[in-house]
């Protein structure tokens, strides 16, 4: 009998876990010809969903439950858990209900047709117009600087073949962008698109920051062309400011008694050289601090406590 893995994380989702669990499980029971299995990583929640994942996980022996040491992030959380689901096929979801588990079933199907990848692609968002309008337009930018198709408005939701997910483990990336490996690893593929319901418990956990973080990391992983930009600008730039400097001698020596400068040009001109200098600097830096975190190799998550794994680094 074959394994459906479902994968999650937690933190402070005490107001969605209990209705997670039971609309994932009511999905699974539609599919008797599957085993399961329900991995849950908790990133350390100061409320009340580790007591809610313990009482469900003594009711249950198929939820997984990985209790992390710290709170490790969202990302790198969840991707250790990704990693370590047993299942011929992989599905990996928030906890908070905006990736419907009702859509599990019908990922399974298209599994079931043959398609290694079935992703799920927000088509339209409940969620504020302003933010969906920024990701779509980042997802944009992404595709067109790397060297793979970037799939737009896919956060990672969707199911992995066994196959996949083989392939996967062979990338020891500490910093992980999953939908940037879905591109580059390939396998055929299936897009299922869906309606993200507005949040309804709780509030996100990710910050400007994080989303900054997992911004950059999806950049500086899959593409090359922020650095070659910094190389053709500085060409361009220089070239510009040799034209404009023979321009104005030109100028000087026919109006040699009438033409002054300025120091508004001189001004304007340093503080938007210092500008682009500091903005390329910054580029580079976010290229080193990933090989300094590639260097270091450290574990994606440090798990303190694990309910129903025996063996939890099988």
């Amino acid at each position: 009998m074959k394994k459906i893995s479902i994968v999650t994380g937690t933190f402070n989702e005490e107001g969605n876990i209990g209705e997670y669990y039971s609309r994932v499980t009511k999905v699974l029971s539609d599919f008797p010809g599957y085993d399961y299995e329900i991995v849950v990583a908790d990133n350390c929640s100061t409320d009340g969903t580790r007591a809610i994942l313990r009482r469900l996980a003594d009711s249950d022996q198929r939820l997984k439950v990985l209790f992390n040491s710290k709170n490790f992030g969202p990302i790198c959380s969840g991707y250790n858990a990704f990693l370590l689901a047993t299942g011929d096929a992989v599905v990996l979801m928030a906890s908070d209900l905006q990736d419907p588990p009702e859509m599990i079933g019908e990922m399974i199907r298209k599994w079931e047709e043959g398609f290694k990848v079935v992703t799920a692609v927000k088509a339209t968002s409940r969620e504020n117009p302003l933010m969906f309008l920024t990701r779509k337009l980042y997802y944009a930018m992404l595709d067109f600087l790397s060297d793979d198709r970037i799939i737009g408005n896919f956060t990672g939701f969707g199911l992995y073949d066994r196959a996949f997910m083989d392939a996967l483990k062979k990338y020891r990336d500490p910093v992980p962008y999953l939908r940037g490996f879905v591109s580059e690893i390939g396998f055929r593929r299936a897009e299922i698109p869906f309606e993200q319901p507005a949040r309804v418990h709780g509030v996100s956990k990710h910050s400007f920051l994080s989303l900054y973080d997992v911004a950059m990391s999806g950049m500086i992983n899959h593409s090359k062309l922020p650095l070659r930009l910094a190389t053709f600008l500085g060409f361009l730039l220089a070239g510009a400011s040799l034209l404009v400097a023979l321009a104005y001698l030109v100028y000087k020596l026919l109006n040699w008694n009438n033409f002054t400068a300025g120091l508004a040009p001189l001004i304007i001109g340093v503080f938007f050289f210092s500008a682009v200098q500091l903005i390329f600097i910054g580029v580079i830096g976010e290229y080193v601090g990933a090989i300094l975190t590639q260097v270091k190799n450290r574990p994606l998550a440090i798990i303190e406590e694990t309910l129903n794994c025996p063996n939890p680094d099988a």
